[in-house]
């Protein structure tokens, strides 16, 4: 059934493999956003100030950052059945807390908790890539993710409307509390249906939870270097929760967070070292090798695609209220738009990349990223609400596009480590969600979206060193056997 016909109205076989995974990855991002639409209601509600509305969109995309990575290394170990299924079970928990929340503190620790189901993302990225062929995997990891990332757009749809239909000023809390109940339901759903290959195909997982496995030492000082970034986000955010910021921690816990994450970065580059030592006694296998330049490349282009329309997608709804003085619903409602071109943006970022080459489309998406965000920089309230939106949608078409160029790439670097990648890869993403929220917080809109386009201009340059996927990946089966997997 793999290899059959990609008929998008099948449901069966590897279509119904891809629709429940989209339809996983939807909730996620349903739950994941819920509160970006709802966020002026909540401010009445608990009488929240400005900077206490900043810290929870921040705290919203802070442990996705560590999560994807953990995510990655469990799907590629146990399998994404399990592991989605689990991650949508777990992650209603702090959805029904924060929905019940009467104090902002209680509010920002579920909130924490639940940037956990962003890392969902990264779990049917290696669902897809065992289903579907090489000359359709960039198609359908568009649709999985596209469809999919459309659950912040229905989030600014309906939750705004759900609250009001609810009535009173606890009626974002039952909108809230109904993403909880999807995601708990959709968890067993999930489960029952799905299988991690095909009929008969062997699932390459890696022998225990580990850091990732390169295959030369110079790209093992590289993939040092990129957690670097990783870590430096996750300080960032500390500072903005710090005196010197909005003040939620105190001075004493700033520094006890500093110091904890400084040792588990020792800790992490310890284990990546010892995980790949053996580099410097001998050289891996030739059907082991594969080139860490090439993902470092990806987590720069989606640090600036995904990092930014996170950033965009969270402060979107404000800023169309701020800037065209729209109430709350027709706020959601205009921002919107930026999300709704998930449903063929993505996807057509897939299929250019499956039918004329993964680095020229790639090439063209980023230069126009860049260019799209710097006139969306100059939005005020002049312009018509018109104009505005079209070229909020022409943006969105160009960062979504190269999100879906960007992992049409990721499965065809190394099967076994596809969830790793995939992690770490994902992890940039919302390294930039963070970095540019916070240059949001404390800039004006306007260097809010120069900041963005500076960043497309670098990964732009960050392509040069991108080599096009070809030939065929090698991986090991159980009984010693190499299997050549075709990438080109």
């Amino acid at each position: 059934m793999a290899n059959s016909k990609f008929n998008l109205f099948r449901f069966s076989g590897k279509m119904k493999i891809l629709h429940l995974s989209w339809c996983a990855f939807f909730i996620t991002f349903l739950v994941w956003f819920n509160v970006a639409p709802l966020i002026s209601l909540l401010a009445v509600s608990l009488d929240l100030t400005q900077n206490q509305l900043k810290t929870l969109l921040i705290l919203n995309v802070a442990l996705t950052i560590p999560a994807r990575v953990i995510i990655g290394m469990l799907t590629d170990r146990f399998g994404p059945k399990r592991v989605y299924s689990l991650l949508l079970f777990a992650c209603s928990v702090p959805c029904f807390i924060f929905a019940f929340a009467d104090s902002f503190e209680l509010l920002a620790f579920a909130r924490l908790l639940l940037g956990c189901i962003g890392a969902g993302f990264v779990i049917g990225i290696r669902m897809i890539s065992e289903w579907f062929p090489v000359k359709e995997l960039g198609l359908a990891q568009g649709i999985y993710a596209g469809w999919g990332n459309f659950g912040s757009a229905a989030a600014a749809l309906t939750l705004p409307t759900l609250a009001i239909l609810f009535g009173g000023e606890n009626g974002w809390r039952y909108a809230i509390g109904i993403t909880g109940v999807i995601s708990l339901t959709f968890a067993f759903i999930y489960y029952i249906n799905v299988s991690d290959t095909p009929k008969g195909a062997s699932y390459y997982k890696t022998s225990k939870i580990n850091a990732i496995a390169v295959t030369s030492k110079r790209d093992l000082y590289l993939l040092l270097i990129f957690k670097l970034p990783i870590y430096a986000a996750l300080a960032l955010l500390t500072w903005k929760l710090s005196p010197s910021g909005v003040a939620m921690l105190t001075t004493q816990v700033t520094y006890l967070v500093y110091f904890t994450l400084s040792v588990v970065m020792l800790s992490d580059f310890m284990q990546t070292i010892r995980a790949n030592k053996s580099l410097f006694s001998h050289h891996p296998p030739e059907h082991e090798h594969y080139d860490f330049k090439q993902v470092a490349v990806l987590c720069l282009l989606y640090f600036s695609t995904f990092g930014s329309e996170l950033a965009v997608v969270s402060m979107l709804p404000l800023f169309f209220a701020q800037t065209f003085e729209v109430g709350v619903p027709e706020a959601g409602i205009l921002a919107s738009s930026f999300a709704f071109m998930n449903l063929m943006s993505r996807p057509a970022g897939g299929w250019l990349s499956d039918r004329f080459g993964r680095k020229p489309i790639l090439f063209t998406l980023t230069i126009g990223l860049a260019f799209s965000y710097f006139g969306v920089a100059q939005i005020d309230s002049t312009w018509s609400i018109t104009a505005a939106i079209l070229l909020i949608m022409l943006c969105s078409f160009f960062v979504q596009g190269g999100e879906g160029a960007v992992f049409a790439v990721v499965p065809l670097i190394k099967r076994r480590f596809t969830g790793q990648i995939a992690g770490i890869t994902g992890a940039y993403g919302n390294a930039g969600a963070v970095f540019f929220l916070t240059v949001y917080s404390i800039t004006s809109v306007q260097i809010f979206f120069y900041v963005i386009t500076a960043s497309a201009v670098l990964s732009f340059i960050a392509l040069f060193f991108m080599t096009e996927p070809q030939g065929y990946i090698s991986e090991s089966n159980e009984n010693g056997t190499i299997t050549r997997i075709p990438v080109g």
